[in-house]
């Protein structure tokens, strides 16, 4: 009777075994360090391509709620906002401090802070510091694009 328990119980485990598998296996969902390195796909996809590069980590329906100004809804009226990311004395990077994602794997946050560097009218330097917040939704498709991002300057560096 025992040797029939220990096979039944080794057949069980063979059986069963490959069926969790999937659910132990991390490596299909995202999780924060996928936002970290979209960020840094996002910085260098603005900094070479302008505001066409930034913007296209935006979804459509995306929401801006840019410092001192009125909060942009539709990543067509953002891109009216964004031409100054085209200008060559311009330049824009930021650094994720944080970074999140929902249980689901389909929502998550980065947070950080901003540096940009333009020419005044006199073409002397300036630089602007800030924080900003970004929220990711994983699309239909699969990739990930941010649906509302925020910011607020600040007189020096962000800590």
């Amino acid at each position: 009777m025992k040797s029939f328990l220990i096979v039944l119980v080794a057949a069980l485990i063979v059986i069963l075994a490959p069926n969790t598998r999937p659910f132990a296996s991390a490596s299909a969902k995202a999780s924060p360090d996928t936002l970290r390195q979209l960020e840094a796909e996002f910085m260098k996809a603005a900094a070479e391509h302008g505001s066409q590069g930034y913007l296209s980590y935006y979804a459509d329906d995306a929401i801006e709620v840019p410092n001192g100004a009125a909060i942009i809804q539709g990543k067509v009226n953002i891109a009216k906002t964004m031409g100054f990311l085209d200008q060559k004395d311009n330049h824009l990077t930021w650094t994720p401090v944080g970074a999140d994602i929902s249980a689901s794997g389909d929502l998550g946050y980065t947070y950080g802070t901003y540096e940009f560097r333009s020419k005044d009218k006199d073409g002397k330097p300036v630089v602007d510091h800030g924080k900003y917040t970004s929220i990711w939704k994983k699309q239909k498709d699969g990739s990930w694009k941010v649906v509302l991002d925020m910011g607020n300057a600040g007189p020096e560096p962000a800590q």
